[in-house]
């Protein structure tokens, strides 16, 4: 039994922890937060008592920063640099401050997780708009009915960030760099989260009685503070070209980027690389649906040896929710480390996030009767300088 509401379920809130009170006693929340990188499938993550390094730095600001040790982050710490990459992503584009408000940063978060079936996700983000004074957004989302989103506004922004609208145009153009930011990590975690992670962030031991409960625990432990300074994380990783001198946004990503490919190239064959990204080139970013039979013809091409890491780059583009434990277990022993199972799945996540930001990213006529060299989110979303081709 184990999870974010590990302390929950013992019985423990009750004494130590108070959602009305807003009281707590940090050290045994902290506890039972870091125990749930248990949680993680496939791999083994880090625990925080092992962690050394560039490991030790990213989980040190993950609790500094965002409250806890979130599983979609940890799972990647068998890579250490992906794991520095992941974070930067969703630190620089969700928590750090910025020109966009965070309820709607959490709203687009939700938004892109509804659209990818990632209901992990969605749960975790609902929770968090809603603890930021908009209950009936989320309430919508998590229903799958943003058109039931009472405030204007949120609901034009959550039609945009699931693919079924343009970006309203009162929108700043230095708001929508950061929404179109946001989008691009959450079309990338949602993908690694579905092959990690189980769908929902409370245990299964948690019964339905008692879900509203672990829901309202949860959603006081995520409520976020003030926002930390953008650009404290950019040291995690080397830079990388690409980004328009201090714009700290594009810097973040193309740090990230830089590493992931990077990563790539070390566990992910050449021509599953060129495959995957040809298939996205193609893809008009829409679900495949439930079953699998697209993915053999596309894999017919490969050689045997690679189908079974290219099966794996392609459903996590496309349809991470269909990876299972037995594509885990074809690949070859030596491909079965945790270092590299990590950086296929988060190759192939980027890879198909940067497509799903180009689809999303706000045009220059969406802000009209603005000037000058500014792209909103051109070069988050683009791929420009952020996968190295």
């Amino acid at each position: 039994m184990h999870g974010y509401f590990e302390l929950a379920l013992l019985g423990m809130w009750e004494r130590e922890f108070s959602v009305e009170g807003r009281t707590m006693t940090p050290g045994l929340v902290r506890l039972a937060l870091r125990r749930t990188v248990r949680d993680v499938k496939h791999v083994e993550a880090v625990r925080p008592r092992r962690a050394r390094g560039l490991v030790r730095e990213v989980y040190r600001q993950v609790e500094r920063d965002f409250g806890m040790l979130a599983p979609p982050i940890a799972l990647h710490s068998a890579s250490p640099e992906v794991l520095a990459a992941a974070w930067l992503m969703l630190r620089e584009s969700l928590v750090a401050g910025g020109a966009a408000s965070r309820a709607g940063k959490e709203a687009v978060a939700a938004a892109v997780s509804a659209a990818n079936s990632c209901p992990y996700c969605v749960e975790v983000h609902a929770m968090a708009l809603g603890t930021l004074g908009e209950p009936a957004a989320a309430a919508a989302i998590e229903a799958g009915d943003t058109a039931a989103i009472p405030d204007r506004g949120l609901r034009a922004l959550t039609a945009w960030a699931g693919g079924a609208g343009r970006l309203p145009a009162d929108v700043p153009e230095d708001a929508a760099a950061e929404f179109t930011a946001v989008a691009v990590a959450f079309h990338y975690l949602n993908r690694v989260v579905s092959v990690f992670l189980g769908p929902s962030p409370l245990p299964e031991a948690v019964p339905p009685t008692a879900r509203a409960k672990a829901k309202a625990v949860l959603g006081f432990l995520l409520k976020p503070g003030a926002a930390p300074p953008a650009g404290q994380a950019l040291d995690l990783l080397p830079a990388a070209p690409g980004p328009k001198p201090g714009d700290t946004l594009s810097d973040a990503f193309s740090r990230a980027a830089a590493a992931i490919e990077a990563a790539g190239e070390r566990s992910v064959p050449s021509r599953v690389r060129e495959l995957v990204r040809r298939e996205l080139k193609a893809w008009d970013g829409k679900p495949p649906g439930l079953s699998r039979a697209w993915v053999e013809p596309v894999l017919a091409e490969l050689p045997a040896e690679e189908r079974a890491p290219g099966r794996i780059a392609l459903l996590t583009a496309k349809s991470a929710y269909q990876v299972t434990a037995a594509d885990i277990a074809a690949l070859s022993p030596e491909r079965t480390d945790d270092r590299g199972v990590v950086e296929l799945v988060s190759w192939a996540a980027l890879t198909a996030a940067v497509a799903a930001g180009d689809r999303l990213r706000p045009r220059r006529e969406d802000f009209p009767g603005r000037n000058g060299d500014d792209r909103s989110g051109e070069d988050v979303a683009s791929g420009k300088g952020l996968t190295g081709d």
